[in-house]
């Protein structure tokens, strides 16, 4: 199983990119996000997710971790492949994935080539509650300082369930959001206080 592949960028396809690795090309196919991150000539890593059939073995590359445990999130839920996960992700970075998602947004789903409606009820409604539940398992170990009550408990279990979706575990969860003003913020400057408390 690969985890990540890390080479020089040598052809950039419809849907694809070829990384050359000591020889080897690898080809990945990839969404919109990840494609314009990379460049001709130039060095890319980017984390695999692997698709075995009987007559074919694709691999998918993202530029982010985030944006690979989104994808397989979608390809987990019945009757969206590969595809239609790419598309998805195509029109939607994991963040607003996230709060589409939790907040029950069928129209941001559907902005992607291929989804309908059907689609997009399926990705909330198997999708939602696996967050949810994601979100209360952070949330006891979420530092007390940072909780709130009422309206602020429910932007944290958001954030929180958002943040898992794009992959980041519990414990990175609680620091993350250690030190975020939960009163002043809605609940995706919540999301971005979090990730730039990462960042740092």
């Amino acid at each position: 199983m690969y985890y990540y592949i890390d080479g020089t960028v040598v052809e950039l396809l419809s849907g694809a990119a070829v990384l050359d690795c000591s020889g080897v090309g690898y080809e990945l196919n990839v969404s919109l996000n990840t494609m314009s991150q990379l460049k001709l000539g130039e060095r890319a890593k980017l984390y695999v997710s692997e698709s075995v059939k009987e007559d074919a073995f694709d691999l998918y590359g993202f530029c982010t971790k985030s944006e690979k445990h989104a994808f397989q999130l979608l390809i987990g839920v019945s009757g969206v492949g590969p595809k239609a996960a790419l598309s998805i992700l195509s029109s939607s970075t994991p963040e607003n994935l996230a709060t589409a998602i939790l907040s029950g947004d069928e129209k941001a789903l559907t902005v992607a080539p291929g989804i309908g409606k059907k689609i997009a009820q399926r990705v909330i409604y198997e999708l939602k509650d696996k967050i949810a539940k994601e979100a209360n398992a952070a949330l006891p170990f979420i530092p007390s300082a940072v909780k709130g009550s009422g309206p602020d408990t429910d932007k944290l279990a958001d954030a929180a369930a958002a943040l898992g979706v794009l992959g980041y575990s519990t414990s990175e969860i609680s620091a993350a959001l250690n030190g975020v003003d939960i009163s002043s913020l809605n609940t995706e400057g919540v999301i971005k206080a979090a990730l730039r408390n990462m960042m740092k």
